[in-house]
């Protein structure tokens, strides 16, 4: 079976750019988007503003991609982790994390990951390949249709398999389709956020190429606890990054995200929590602690809950703002940091 291109992967550009080619008038462009994003429709058949004609056109040229879904497993705590296969037999993961009132997405950017923090079991299978734009816009299609309320999803976090910035052209490509309040899928650029390992050089263009927000995956206070937890930091040390994060494009009314996974004896001490205080001094921050999320064979611990509590109360008394974020999941490897695409 020959596998035709999927439409999701072009941008308005490119889709009038092909169409011109096939002496297709370009606002049809428009027209066939809203239809894609906005009715979510499966074939080119029910684009019914289009001629019979140009709809066979479409249809012989292209596919409107959909991902497998191979296994949905259900979290105690009503978090649902989906296994999609790909068109090419590989395999990712997406969480749906139900919050008060709504639901967010956790999807993925790449299959697998190539930086190889030492507490992230992503990382330990390697990288085998981006995912497209339309693989990616994919993964919020296939669960807003078969929610009985897809509106309920609002928020989308790029958080789950691989590092997004280093897939930049998909995932900002996918983002915008995301929130485009024309043609594409209307989300508010505040209700989604991209994590990234930091890779500061990405991050300034990061910043004006899209509305999403920015999370850091931060992790460490020192340069010696970081390159042992995450070798991007040879790269780009605490140093580098946070001159990045200070010169960030933000927007009115938004703060950087600063996550920090607390893991037990490596970088939950009182002198950690003072040291991050006065790192992020100069950052308009807003810091993030995720305890440890264990997984089978993992050399890290989950501190015990008093050190967590200690933690956050020195940055509190520093004026953060400070959440814990308690990942769901859990019981099914849906948590952070514990998405690696196998069916169980």
């Amino acid at each position: 079976m020959i596998c035709k291109p999927d439409i999701n992967d072009l941008n308005l550009g490119q889709l009038q750019e092909w169409l011109a080619r096939q002496g297709i008038a370009a606002y049809r462009g428009g027209q066939i988007l809203r239809w894609i994003n906005g009715r979510r429709v499966d074939s080119f058949e029910q684009m019914t503003d289009l001629s019979k004609a140009d709809r066979e056109k479409l249809e012989s040229h292209f596919e409107i991609g959909r991902l497998a879904i191979l296994q949905v497993e259900v979290s105690r705590d009503g978090s649902r982790k989906y296994l999609f296969g790909l068109s090419d037999g590989l395999r990712i993961e997406s969480v749906l994390i139900p919050e008060r009132g709504h639901y967010t997405l956790c999807i993925s950017t790449q299959v697998g990951c190539a930086l190889g923090c030492r507490f992230c079991l992503t990382g330990k299978g390697g990288f085998l390949r981006n995912l497209g734009q339309g693989e990616i816009i994919a993964q919020v299609r296939d669960i807003q249709r078969v929610l009985t309320d897809p509106a309920l999803l609002t928020n989308i976090v790029l958080m789950g398999m691989g590092e997004p910035l280093a897939n930049y052209a998909n995932v900002t490509a996918a983002l915008n389709t995301l929130t485009d309040n024309g043609l594409g899928f209307r989300f508010a650029g505040r209700r989604v956020t991209l994590s990234t390992a930091g890779l500061a050089p990405r991050l300034m263009q990061f910043g004006r190429d899209t509305n999403a927000n920015i999370a850091i995956s931060l992790n460490a206070t020192d340069n010696r606890t970081r390159d042992f937890l995450m070798p991007i930091n040879k790269t780009h040390p605490i140093e580098k990054l946070l001159a990045a994060c200070r010169k960030y494009p933000l927007r009115p009314h938004r703060r950087i995200t600063f996550e920090y996974i607390l893991i037990k004896g490596v970088n939950d001490s009182e002198a950690d929590a003072r040291r991050l205080a006065v790192l992020l001094s100069q950052v308009k921050a807003k810091i993030n602690l995720i305890p440890f999320n264990p997984h089978p064979d993992s050399e890290f611990e989950r501190p015990e809950e008093t050190v967590i509590e200690r933690f956050q109360k020195i940055l509190l008394d520093k004026h953060y703002t400070v959440m814990v974020r308690r990942s769901k999941g859990g019981d099914i490897s849906a948590a952070c940091g514990q998405l690696i695409g196998n069916s169980r």
